[in-house]
């Protein structure tokens, strides 16, 4: 296996470790590196095509995970911005009220 596989292989690793702990920035930072090392292996893995193969898979498993934890924390900030906004319209009512 190249040495742009492996980078991808442990890039992914790495970038569904930090999905699992929910460090948003970190994920970020992978993402950026996981671009770099597609493109890496796409140059240098033309004799390791099953291993680039089976590595693109995995990524694409995992993106597939990513988006779908972006979409439910997306959700989430959401319901809490909605409760804030009540929240302070009660305030505002209840200032006004009492």
């Amino acid at each position: 296996m190249s040495t742009s596989v492996q980078r991808l292989q442990s890039t992914g690793t790495a970038m569904r470790q930090a999905l699992s702990s929910h460090d948003w920035a970190a994920i970020g930072e992978l993402d950026l590196q996981c671009r770099q090392a597609v493109e890496d292996a796409m140059v240098d893995a033309a004799d390791d095509d099953g291993a680039l193969r089976a590595r693109m898979q995995e990524l694409l498993d995992l993106y597939k995970d990513l988006v779908g934890a972006c979409q439910a924390e997306r959700q989430r900030l959401a319901g809490e911005l909605i409760q804030m906004n009540q929240s302070q319209q009660g305030t505002k009512v209840y200032q006004l009220f009492g």
